[in-house]
């Protein structure tokens, strides 16, 4: 028998309703466990709770709370192989992926313990004579949580770490795609010196337990990570209630190859902006707008790279690239594949299904080309191993069509010109932009958020957290006459 993994309702761990299976997909036999589902009563007994433990832990000492999350990010990476190898387990993404996510995540909430003692206000002379003025920073209450399974405890925990470090309360909704990560990282977090509901993990499903969360008038605010559907029914719900929204949600990355580029460095760029944990992620390279000028060398070598690489379970030795999460996202992955080509792309290699030695949900990363910016493929976002090249007459063309997307996450570009390596960075219309790196990949100590349809509300990650975490209060104080 299959022990039941519970939810954290209220500071106990009870079960729910039902249970959901999970399943590794990168080998169906194995059952990585049954995660119970909370009920619409259990969410709102936690959402009561949180509001008292609120109250209670925003008045801790900032060195109590500073030990809280230096605890936890420290028990994160100490044990990064072994909860690593449970995210690759039920995510898909290689070992190697895994365990740098969790190690990452054990940084976030180091990084934001070091916060905690950093909350320093401002003060000025008012305009009226012997007033003084104090602005500082105070919680903003009970914080829902709403976060995805491609990055399942990364992107939890560069959400959850600053909103505790600011004194907030978390009621925190996984995906139901890798609940495993989440009772792991809420089994950490609940261990520590907090008060008795601050931190709660509720699993269900979007369409209940997440509704419910999103339009309780008990939740001040919500960060959510998803697609930009359910960021707009998010924002929709949330507004009834006049509750804070931060959302990051879809893209479309370019990565623009420039003449002059180093070609193998474009080359290792795209491929791994590319295929890097099987294309789910949302700083994908999913267009390589490449110049004219190095096209054919650049394609040639590309389409040979990604056929070189090692598609497999993702537990297995010099496997570069996993399965896909499951059977849904396989499926649209392959009708994007059949797409491209009633578009008129070129399918030069790869975007079809793998038969393993495991059963999962294997597919060849694949390379379109002879596209255009106006097919489909190149402006809806696909969350796959599957990526465009764009073919264009100049840096100028390039710029253009990089900025041609209703998203704006990240934008990059290969090149050895200065000139056009600042020009890009000024006039890229995305929230992160790199020279010469891939698209994937940003630091937790600085902001990270897109334009457009890929975000809305304050940015996260870094001391511009704190915009979203805390509401600020300004004081005017007068000290009367001097006698």
């Amino acid at each position: 028998m299959t022990d039941t993994k519970l939810n954290l309702i209220a500071g106990t761990w009870i079960a729910g309703d039902s249970a959901i299976e999970n399943r590794n997909p990168s080998d169906l036999t194995e059952v990585i466990g049954l995660f119970t589902q909370a009920s619409s009563d259990q969410l709102t007994e936690t959402l009561e709770r949180a509001r008292v433990a609120q109250a209670e832990w925003a008045a801790y000492g900032m060195e109590r709370k500073q030990a809280v999350l230096m605890a936890i990010g420290n028990e994160l990476m100490a044990r990064a192989e072994e909860l690593g190898t449970l995210l690759s387990r039920e995510e898909g993404k290689p070992l190697a992926e895994g365990r740098g996510e969790v190690f990452r995540a054990g940084q976030f909430f180091t990084y934001y313990a070091a916060e905690c003692l950093r909350q320093l206000g401002e003060n000025a002379d008012s305009v009226r004579p012997g007033v003084e003025i104090d602005v500082r920073r105070e919680p903003v209450g009970t914080v829902a949580i709403i976060s995805p399974w491609n990055f399942p405890t990364a992107t939890a925990s560069w959400k959850i770490a600053p909103a505790l470090c600011y004194g907030n309360a978390v009621v925190w909704k996984p995906a139901n795609l890798t609940p495993a990560s989440a009772v792991a990282l809420a089994e950490i977090i609940d261990r520590q010196d907090i008060p008795k509901g601050l931190f709660s993990l509720v699993m269900g499903s979007g369409g209940t337990i997440g509704q419910q969360l999103v339009e309780s008038p008990m939740v001040d605010a919500i960060s959510f990570t998803g697609s930009v559907p359910v960021g707009k029914g998010i924002a929709s719900a949330a507004i009834q209630n006049l509750t804070r929204v931060q959302m990051e949600m879809g893209s479309k990355n370019a990565l623009a190859v420039m003449d002059d580029a180093d070609l193998d460095l474009a080359v290792s760029l795209a491929l791994g902006g590319a295929f890097g944990g099987s294309g789910q992620k949302c700083t994908a390279s999913s267009r390589l707008v490449v110049h004219a000028g190095i096209h054919d060398a650049f394609v040639e070598k590309l389409v040979a790279g990604a056929q070189a690489m090692k598609v497999g379970h993702a537990l297995e030795d010099g496997v570069q690239m996993g399965p896909v999460v499951n059977q849904q996202q396989l499926d649209e992955n392959l009708a994007y594949a059949d797409l491209g080509r009633e578009e008129g792309a070129e399918l030069a290699c790869g975007g079809a299904r793998l038969n393993m030695p495991h059963e999962g949900f294997y597919m060849s990363p694949g390379v379109f080309l002879n596209t255009t910016n106006d097919m489909r493929i190149n402006r809806e976002e696909m969350f796959a191993p599957l990526t465009s090249v764009i073919k264009v007459d100049s840096y100028d063309e390039a710029l253009s069509v990089v900025n041609d997307t209703n998203f704006g996450l990240t934008s990059g570009i290969v090149t050895q010109n200065l000139a056009r390596a600042t020009d890009f960075r000024r006039n890229a219309r995305t929230g992160v932009v790199t020279v010469n790196l891939p698209t994937a990949g940003t630091d937790y100590h600085v902001p990270f958020g897109g334009r457009g349809d890929s975000s809305y509300g304050p940015r996260e990650q870094g001391r511009t957290a704190a915009e979203f975490y805390t509401v600020v209060k300004t004081a005017y104080i007068s000290a009367g006459t001097p006698v």
